[in-house]
């Protein structure tokens, strides 16, 4: 019996293992090949098969984009493309979690008049995504001149009622102990927040960069509305521009170095706060 529970485990591992190397050969499989077809002439990528090791052109294809001579998207550098959808990623995760930590911080310990309808004003706003309000929120950032600007980008996707909604159930979980103790040393609000509260939400608010600054870099139709100029473009617009109906009109080596450099960077923050990341989500105890 011992003997038939051992073979039946061991099947199990090495079952699990193989459907584990499976599913990562079957996510990085399309990674590989973007990568390897950056690396070619546009005429090999149009005459398939295309080889599945790297080829000679990396350097005259990964030079061209960073020279801004791409004409789909107006001689723009993929340099200023990456900028772009930094600089809106970066203010959309670094925003949406200060205002965030802000509201909860204020619905849970302060005890003013209308405190939880605003609580549920700001969950109500979850029913009301960016798609749903996109012709007033372009209506004020054209009144207010944010057209083709980095604010216009940023400020209305900065409020986030799911990121409110988590902090506020976190902050629910520090022990009233906690609190008095901090008054009893004459400690005011900000003091509270910033010595106690920011430590402990230190993994919470890492799981949530994560999150939301790939929400940010990911982010297609409202850069597409708000800039008219090439140079705002940020790198998910400008590869929507690189590639047209025509096949030979599209500069495919180009299209591909674009596409690995717009990987790289949600890639690197996932892989450099993996450890945090992983804390956030699964960690109970502070």
């Amino acid at each position: 019996m011992a003997e038939g529970m051992v073979g039946t485990s061991k099947r199990s591992i090495a079952l699990g293992h193989f459907l584990l190397i499976l599913g990562c050969v079957i996510v990085a499989f399309p990674i590989w090949y973007v990568t390897v077809a950056s690396t070619h002439s546009i005429q090999t990528i149009l005459n398939p098969p295309l080889p599945m090791l790297p080829g000679a052109e990396a350097a005259q294809n990964y030079g061209e984009a960073f020279s801004g001579s791409i004409t789909r998207i107006g001689g723009v550098s993929v340099e200023r493309l990456l900028l772009n959808s930094t600089v809106m990623a970066l203010g959309i995760a670094v925003g949406k979690i200060i205002i965030s930590m802000a509201s909860a911080f204020a619905i849970v310990f302060f005890r003013f008049p209308l405190r939880m309808a605003c609580f549920w004003l700001i969950f109500i706003t979850l029913m009301l995504p960016v798609e749903v309000r996109i012709m007033p929120t372009y209506k004020v950032m054209v009144d207010l001149g944010l057209i083709d600007t980095y604010a216009g980008l940023i400020l209305p996707l900065i409020a986030s009622a799911t990121a409110t909604l988590l902090f506020r159930q976190f902050f629910m979980t520090i022990p009233n102990e906690l609190l008095e103790a901090a008054r009893v040393d004459g400690a005011g609000p900000w003091r509270f927040f910033k010595d106690i509260l920011l430590p402990l939400s230190a993994t919470n608010i890492a799981a949530l960069f994560v999150i939301l600054f790939i929400y940010g870099w990911t982010q297609y139709l409202w850069p597409l509305l708000v800039t008219n100029s090439n140079s705002m473009n940020t790198i998910v617009i400008a590869l929507r521009k690189m590639i047209s109906f025509a096949d030979a009109d599209t500069p495919w080596n180009l299209v591909m170095v674009t596409s690995v450099l717009a990987i790289l960077p949600p890639v690197l923050v996932v892989v450099l706060m993996q450890r945090w990341f992983v804390k956030g989500l699964v960690e109970t105890e502070k």
